[in-house]
């Protein structure tokens, strides 16, 4: 626990033990076809890509707890593929969100609507996985209807959170979060994932850590961590920014 880990990810899932991890969220690679400053985001066609993540799928779920959580980024190109594989590996009866990250800004291609959202897929091992609904609650609208019928489904501490979730990317001058790694995902992004998903000291490990904002933010709300880049310089700046971290 609480190392980073530079090597294939499927290398190191098959050294961790069965039912050991209590939330997996990772940014996986999209597919884009593009080569990135940091890392080359290229498995070929679709089907390829998905043929290189089954392995990791099913190791992933082999050291997910029977109470625990994974939650997969993504966007449009592997979405619909990746939905298919995970009902496979994890069972459609464990599928429990697709959630929808809506951001401020993106590049607009020519005759297209603009790309302002990406989706990460939930899934459990069993219908009995941790949730702390607690940590996810907002305050009811002003204009909510009231009246008794709807009075006793109010809870004080707000309505759960939607599965769409408008947190804005990181500017590209952001001096508060920006660490210099393509594709860098806020922490605000990550906290409401392990804050409800994680059990307090639970372990939380992401096998595509990149920048290691998870991380970082797991150790900064009390969690332990697993991190995996095969990307020197990802690790290293993962190392760098958890030592840092208070």
């Amino acid at each position: 626990m609480n190392q980073v880990y530079h090597m294939d990810n499927l290398q190191l899932l098959k050294t961790l033990e069965d039912n050991s991890i209590d939330l997996i969220y990772s940014d996986i690679l999209f597919n884009t076809g593009r080569k990135f400053e940091d890392y080359d985001d290229n498995l070929g066609t679709p089907q390829e890509a998905i043929l290189w993540y089954k392995p990791r799928l099913e190791e992933m779920r082999r050291v997910l707890k029977d109470t625990g959580n994974i939650y997969l980024h993504m966007d449009y190109r592997l979405c619909h593929y990746m939905k298919v594989a995970m009902d496979e590996i994890f069972g459609f009866d464990n599928f429990v969100n697709e959630i929808i990250w809506h951001y401020n800004s993106a590049p607009r291609k020519k005759k297209c609507f603009g790309n302002r959202h990406d989706t990460i897929l939930r899934y459990s091992k069993t219908q009995d996985f941790y949730f702390d609904d607690t940590q996810v609650r907002e305050p009811y609208s002003e204009t909510a209807p009231r009246g008794y019928e709807k009075e006793k489904y109010y809870n004080p501490l707000g309505k759960v959170w939607g599965d769409v979730w408008k947190i804005n990317m990181l500017g590209q001058n952001d001096k508060t979060e920006r660490v210099g790694y393509s594709t860098q995902k806020p922490k605000e992004l990550i906290k409401p994932i392990i804050l409800s998903s994680c059990p307090e000291n639970g372990i939380v490990a992401d096998f595509f850590c990149g920048s290691g904002t998870t991380l970082v933010v797991a150790k900064e709300l009390g969690r332990n961590y697993i991190g995996c880049d095969i990307n020197k310089k990802a690790v290293d700046i993962s190392i760098n920014r958890i030592f840092s971290s208070p």
